[in-house]
Order: C-alpha cells, then sequence, then structure tokens
C-alpha cells in the first residue's frame, strides 16, 4: 500500500523555523522525484520546492529562495523541507508529492503551517 504522510507542521511566530517530514512506504522512493505545494486560503496550489531522485538538483519558487531547503534521504525513504526566516504569507497547508512521470504521482494528506504573532 502506498502511503506519504507530513509531519512537523504547527504554529510558529514571524522570524521562526520548521521543519517538514515526508515518510513514504510502498514505493520504490529513489526511482521517483519529490516535490513540496502549498495552498494558502484563496489562493492556487503551488510548487514550492523541487527535488530530483538522487538528491543532487533543486528548484525553488522565487519567494521561498535563501530560506527553504528540500532534502531527501533514500536510506531512510525521506524528504524534508527546512523552512527558516517565516513569514505570515507562508502560512498554508504543505503536501507531499512523489512523481514518476509518466507511470505514477501520490500525495500527502497535507501539513498545516501557520506564521502568526
Amino acid at each position: 500500500q502506498v502511503q506519504l504522510v507530513e509531519s512537523g507542521g504547527g504554529l510558529v511566530q514571524p522570524g521562526g523555523s520548521l521543519r517538514l517530514s515526508c515518510s513514504v512506504s510502498g514505493f520504490r522512493f529513489n526511482l521517483y522525484v519529490m516535490r513540496w505545494y502549498r495552498q494558502a486560503p484563496g489562493k492556487k496550489r503551488e510548487l514550492v520546492a523541487h527535488i530530483d531522485r538522487g538528491g543532487g538538483n533543486t528548484n525553488y519558487v522565487d519567494s521561498v529562495k535563501g530560506r527553504f531547503t528540500i532534502s531527501r534521504n533514500n536510506a531512510k525513504n525521506t524528504m524534508y523541507l527546512q523552512m527558516n526566516s517565516l513569514k505570515p504569507d507562508d502560512t498554508a497547508v504543505y503536501y507531499c508529492n512523489a512523481r514518476r512521470m509518466p507511470i505514477n504521482s501520490y500525495w500527502g494528506q497535507g501539513t498545516q503551517v501557520t506564521v502568526s504573532s
């Protein structure tokens, strides 16, 4: 059974940090590129960060460059998003996505991140 489970979300003050994790099972993790998406209230779902199969190449949306870092540990079947210098505009539900086109794309349930004073 395929499962992607996010963790690490919560409430944090502006300027603070949070580390999200996505633990996967039921498929060959090292054959899939991984992505973090987010969706804020009233806004379209947004691609936040991307990492290739081996973890050597990453990409980010402009609004988080220099603040967020995506990584993966293939031996642990886990992907991470380190979020620093958080802003209220970062408030959203964050989703883990595993993609092996054209074969499969899998999604997690999402985890809420709220940045507020």
